[in-house]
């Protein structure tokens, strides 16, 4: 049977998984944790499963003893706000946290995202960094610490997955990725680069419940 965990006080955990090794003065910092399957968790004695924005079971993460889970699922289960300021890099929990805003984050859903006109590209990416001109962006968090800028967002297009997924892997090519990991279909890609000035990790697959018909592509970048 498995082991239960009712939530009285919950820790939370964020990780960024990606390319490592490429900035040695940077806050992200790559770990061996493990995916524990075998924790239920129990809220207010009703049993809850974490999901994430596309619905998918998450998993808590166990890591040197301690037991890690998914802030902003939690905070959904509990009905309590969960915000993210991005300029004094702080997850804020509660309704002090909700009544802050952050001009670096946003949750956008497809009826009320930025036309494609006017894509609202994150601040830290690159120029030239590519961005369908449909693209809705929304969840954007971003951050720069020692002339090291990082930027974690996510978008909805139109614009194919197999097409999406060949931009990127040309593009980071052309920026001098020497470490590649990519995986493109029709149905979804997977790109994790890394060159001497920057880490990427790239994914793309179908949007799911209200973002059906678009797709969906989450971004992990740092670079100079």
């Amino acid at each position: 049977m498995k082991k239960k965990l009712t939530i009285a006080a919950v820790v939370v955990g964020m990780a960024v998984t990606g390319a490592t090794g490429v900035y040695a003065g940077s806050n992200f910092q790559q770990i061996k944790a493990a995916l524990n399957y075998g924790i239920g968790i129990e809220v207010n004695g009703q049993a809850y499963t974490a999901k994430d924005a596309n619905g998918k079971t998450m998993a808590p993460i166990t890591y040197n003893g301690t037991t890690y889970l998914p802030v902003r699922a939690i905070g959904e289960a509990l009905n309590t706000p969960i915000a993210y300021d991005a300029a004094a890099s702080k997850v804020k929990i509660g309704s002090a946290g909700a009544s802050s805003s952050s001009s670096s984050t946003s949750s956008v859903p497809p009826s009320t995202a930025s036309s494609s006109s006017n894509v609202q590209r994150p601040q830290h990416i690159p120029a030239d960094f590519p961005i369908p001109a449909d693209a809705k962006v929304f969840d954007v968090i971003e951050s720069s610490k020692d002339g090291v800028k990082s930027v974690v967002f996510s978008y909805l297009t139109k614009q194919s997955l197999d097409q999406l997924g060949n931009s990127y892997k040309q593009y980071f090519v052309s920026k001098g990725a020497t470490k590649q990991s990519e995986e493109i279909r029709s149905d979804a890609f997977t790109i994790i680069d890394s060159g001497s000035t920057f880490s990427v990790t790239a994914t793309g697959q179908p949007g799911t419940e209200d973002r059906q018909g678009y797709n969906e592509v989450n971004i992990i970048w740092q670079g100079q």
